[in-house]
Formats: C-alpha cells, sequence, structure tokens
C-alpha cells in the first residue's frame, strides 16, 4: 500500500488577535441602535477615533502588555512591553485589563464550534485549535474546501486565523504561527519549514539565544547538523521535537473528547428549521448508522445528535437503549420522546447547517430468528418499554436492581439506571424446587427484636417486634455470614434463620455478634418472606 495513502492530514488554526477581538465582541453587544439603525440619541453621529487596544496585566507590581489587536502591532507595540514604554512609542492608546479566562471561555466555545469540522479536534494555546482532519476533507470538496469553510465560519463570529495544513500537529502550528499559513503537501511543507526560524521551536529565551549565537538562525541549519551534537547541547528531546515540526516524526492529537466507533454526517446547502426535516434527517443518518453497525456485527446502546446551528451554538441530545440495536425506526422514536421531554426545547433559531449522528457505545448484536408462535410480549419488547420511559424520563427515573459481589445482604445489590449495562456480578441461582434465601422486602436497617431462644447458640422460640409476640413453630439455619473485615475490622460474625410463626407468616431474623464476646449478641430483623 502506498504510505501516502495512510498519511495523516493536520490543521492548525491559531487566533493572533484572540484577546482583543473578544473586546471589540463584547463591545459590539453591548451597541443599541435605534429603530432606524442610527445610534441612540445623544450619541455623537461622527465616526470614532480608533485607537490602537492593548490588554495590560501586573507583573511584578509593573504594568505589562499581555495583548495587543493588529494597529498595536503596526505601531512596534507587542506582549511583553511595560505600559510605560509603550505610552512611550504610541501616546494614544486604549488600555484595557487582561482577563485571561475569558479568553479561555471563548476558545471553548470556539472548539465546541469547529467541532462540527471533525471530532477530532484539541486545544492549542495559546489561542489555537489543532483538527486531525483524515478522512473528513471530503466531506467539504476537499482540503480547499475545508479549509475555505474553516476561514468562513471564523469571519463570521468576528476571529481572524492563521491556518497551515500539514503532516504533522508540531510542522502544521508551526507553519500556521511563524511561517506561510497554506495547504502543504508533505515536500512543500519541509522545504517551507527548514526557511522558518528557530523561534518556531518555542524554546527557553536562553536556549534560543545560544542558537543564534551559534549561528543556528534558521531551521536549515539544525537540520544540516548532525541530531548526537544537539541532543547533548539542548537535551535528548531536542531531536525529537526539531523532527516533529518538520514533519519526521508524527504525534497524533488527544481529542478533547473520546471520538464514538461511529459518526455519521449531514451538512446543508441551506439552513433547515422546520421540525419535520429534522426529524427526516434523522431518519436517514440513522439508517446510515444501522449499515454500518450491521456490517460490524454491533448494536448501538448510546446515540447522541448534535445540531449546530448557524450562529455557532451547538446543542446535544443522546438516547441510550437497554440493549443494542439498530432498529431505526424504533430509535427515532427514542429521539422523539427525548424532544419533546427536554426542559429547554430545542430552538433552531436561523437553522441549522449541520447534523451529526454519533453511536456512543457499540455492543456484539448477534441476528435473532422470529418464532412462529404470534406476536408475546418479549425481551426485546420489555426493553424498548424501558428506552421510551428513559427518554421521556430521563434515565435517573427508571430504575433497576443490580447484583453486586459481596456476600452482605444489604450490600449483594444496588439500584442503577435501567439503560446501564449488564453487571459482571451474576445473582445466585438455586433450584426452582428450593425455598427463596433471601426476602423480597428487607428492612434498612435492620430493627431490633427480642428474643427467647433454647440454648444460647440456638435458633428463637419466640420472639417480639413492634409489640407484638410471634410463636416460632418452624425455624431453618444458622446461616452465618462473616462480616467484611477489609472495609470494617468491627463488623461482627452474623447468624441467619428462616422463621414461621404460629400464623404463617416468615421472618428473616439473625443474631449479630459471638457468645462470650463483648458485647453481647443481639438479634435483628432483616426482612419478610412472602
Amino acid at each position: 500500500m502506498d504510505r501516502s495513502a495512510r498519511r495523516r492530514r493536520y490543521l492548525a488554526i491559531w487566533f493572533p488577535w484572540l484577546p482583543t477581538e473578544r473586546r471589540l465582541r463584547q463591545a459590539a453587544a453591548r451597541e443599541t441602535p435605534g429603530q432606524d439603525g442610527s445610534p441612540e440619541t445623544g450619541q455623537s453621529q461622527l465616526t470614532p477615533v480608533v485607537l490602537p487596544i492593548v490588554l495590560v496585566e501586573k507583573v511584578k507590581g509593573a504594568l505589562r502588555l499581555a495583548a495587543v489587536d493588529p494597529a498595536a502591532a503596526r505601531a512596534g507595540l507587542s506582549p511583553g512591553l511595560t505600559l510605560a514604554d509603550a505610552r512611550a512609542r504610541v501616546p494614544s492608546l486604549r488600555t484595557l485589563p487582561h482577563r485571561p479566562e475569558a479568553d479561555a471561555a471563548l476558545l471553548a466555545r470556539v472548539l465546541e464550534d469547529f467541532d462540527r469540522f471533525t471530532p477530532m479536534i484539541a486545544l492549542d494555546p495559546p489561542h489555537g485549535l489543532v483538527l486531525d482532519i483524515t478522512g473528513c476533507a471530503h466531506l467539504f470538496g476537499g482540503e480547499a474546501g475545508l479549509v475555505e469553510a474553516v476561514e468562513g465560519r471564523a469571519r463570521r463570529i468576528g476571529l481572524q486565523i492563521r491556518a497551515a495544513l500539514a503532516d504533522t500537529p508540531q510542522a502544521a502550528r508551526a507553519l500556521a504561527r511563524f511561517g506561510p499559513a497554506r495547504i502543504f503537501t508533505a515536500q512543500a511543507a519541509r522545504d517551507s519549514l527548514r526557511r522558518l526560524p528557530v523561534a518556531a521551536l518555542e524554546m527557553s529565551q536562553p536556549e534560543e539565544s545560544a542558537l543564534r549565537r551559534a549561528g543556528l538562525k534558521r531551521l536549515s541549519d539544525l537540520d544540516d547538523r548532525p541530531r548526537a551534537p544537539l541532543a547533548a547541547r539542548f537535551g535528548a528531546g531536542f531531536p525529537a521535537r526539531l523532527a516533529r515540526i518538520l514533519g519526521d516524526e508524527d504525534i497524533r492529537i488527544t481529542p478533547h473528547r473520546t471520538p464514538p466507533p461511529i459518526v455519521v454526517d449531514r451538512l446543508f446547502f441551506e439552513p433547515i428549521s422546520n421540525p419535520d426535516y429534522v426529524e427526516q434527517v434523522l431518519a436517514d443518518l440513522l439508517d446510515e448508522a444501522a449499515d454500518r453497525l450491521d456490517q460490524l456485527g454491533h448494536g448501538g446502546r448510546g446515540f447522541g445528535v448534535d445540531f449546530y446551528r448557524v450562529d455557532g451554538e451547538v446543542r446535544r441530545v443522546a438516547v441510550r437503549t437497554g440493549r443494542p440495536t439498530r432498529d431505526p425506526p424504533s430509535l427515532v422514536r427514542l429521539f422523539r420522546e427525548r424532544l419533546g421531554a427536554l426542559a429547554n426545547p430545542l430552538d433552531p433559531g436561523f437553522g441549522f447547517d449541520q447534523m451529526r449522528l454519533s453511536v456512543l457505545v457499540t455492543e456484539i448484536l448477534a441476528p435473532t430468528q422470529r418464532g412462529l408462535e404470534g406476536d408475546r410480549p418479549t425481551d426485546e419488547d420489555f426493553s424498548r418499554l424501558i428506552d421510551r420511559l428513559t427518554a421521556r424520563l430521563g434515565p435517573q427515573a427508571v430504575l433497576r436492581f443490580e447484583a453486586v459481589g459481596s456476600h452482605i445482604p444489604e450490600r449483594a445489590g444496588r439500584l442503577v439506571s435501567a439503560s446501564a449495562g449488564a453487571s459482571q456480578a451474576p445473582w445466585p441461582e438455586r433450584a426452582p424446587e428450593a425455598p427463596p434465601l433471601r426476602p423480597l422486602q428487607m428492612f434498612h436497617p435492620p430493627q431490633p427484636v427480642e428474643t427467647l431462644a433454647e440454648v444460647p447458640d440456638g435458633s428463637p422460640l419466640r420472639f417480639r417486634w413492634r409489640r407484638v409476640l410471634h410463636q416460632v413453630v418452624r425455624a431453618e439455619g444458622p446461616e452465618r455470614i462473616a462480616g467484611e473485615w477489609w472495609r470494617a475490622p468491627d463488623q461482627k460474625t452474623r447468624d441467619y434463620y428462616r422463621v414461621e410463626d404460629s400464623e404463617g407468616r416468615r421472618f428473616w431474623l439473625f443474631r449479630q455478634g459471638l457468645y462470650g464476646q463483648a458485647p453481647e449478641p443481639r438479634w435483628y430483623i432483616h426482612g419478610l418472606f412472602p
């Protein structure tokens, strides 16, 4: 197989003016034009004077520039300068406080919005993203179409970008931040990378100065030299850093969320907002996902749909099933129930321009043979009922008991979501003719009783519970259960008895503790048999 066919492609996106553009976005959102589109009454009708904007922060007691806008950069200002030096160079400045947490929040929202291009996307600080677009470019008409779509999306949200596409994420980052931002083939990328300054290595200032003093000003100067002397001078990791930037070594990105096993996308030439169209597209996505699941011999147990609005908002809706399935009609009904039960209804705004279906969880689904005895309720029908109730009421409202690997009765089971996966601990099996080992009704905590036994270690002859005296006519036991010493060393041994009183009522009693040990053993009732 051709190695180029397996080559991965990465798109690095850098927002060089993100802090100042965020402040401009906030200022634009606060503007309130009049009815005719002009500024409000009392405001100046003259064109305002646009001053260079700088964001400042206090560093060791001095105010320094943390970010600048393009006008300030053209005037020779750069991050790191003191505010006094900046005012000496450019007396007319507009200074604003630096808010790095707000910048990070904006970048996180942009990350969620740009997730529409590929689920393999990660933050690339500062103020950058990196996308693994392998296998995604065809959705946008090729790599050039994808880059154009990314640039158009950034313009719509009011952010300038520099983007570069290369074979490794480090190479794409270096080209986006220090070189010409465009699409590169493998050879063209290497030629352009070799012309980059050593600043593209993003080393510490002393190390960069040492490289320049040695006459190594470009990456080509380093690429033409043996790696061993460079590793001896700048550390063992230096050759690997250089190889990744030059595109010789690919270290894949770690996406911001684990990519689902199956993803199906739909891009729309015109935004859609009609609920009927949305449901029709959802059905088409489910059909395509079902075909892919069928090819794998799997079924899905978790399905999620991402609705991408034109204005950048992303809404995610997910449903889960009790059993693996690849039945699109039933899944459409589940999503209809889920959408109808949302506390915050799905709002298309100006329309959705993309929808993505993700199969979040898959399991092996063997083919089943339908019987000929008629339409009788089956486990699958019961599972569908659970799925509909879960979609309507939420996963925490529909519960079932799950076995837990513990011999302590009150810890041998727990309530979990009915759509959760099966437990690894099976319920204990018993012979069909054997009496039940555990009661259906159990008290938590066990309730104390007063008893009278023929011998100290024997079964009770009578006991008083809730002020009523019960005469025991039959008893079976004891079943000794030791405490879990690894969890609570002071837990006492229990001896359980199944007893029946003179009126035919059956109880589950136990004696906690052993005779001859302090404190004295006590009796409790733990449950009632039917």
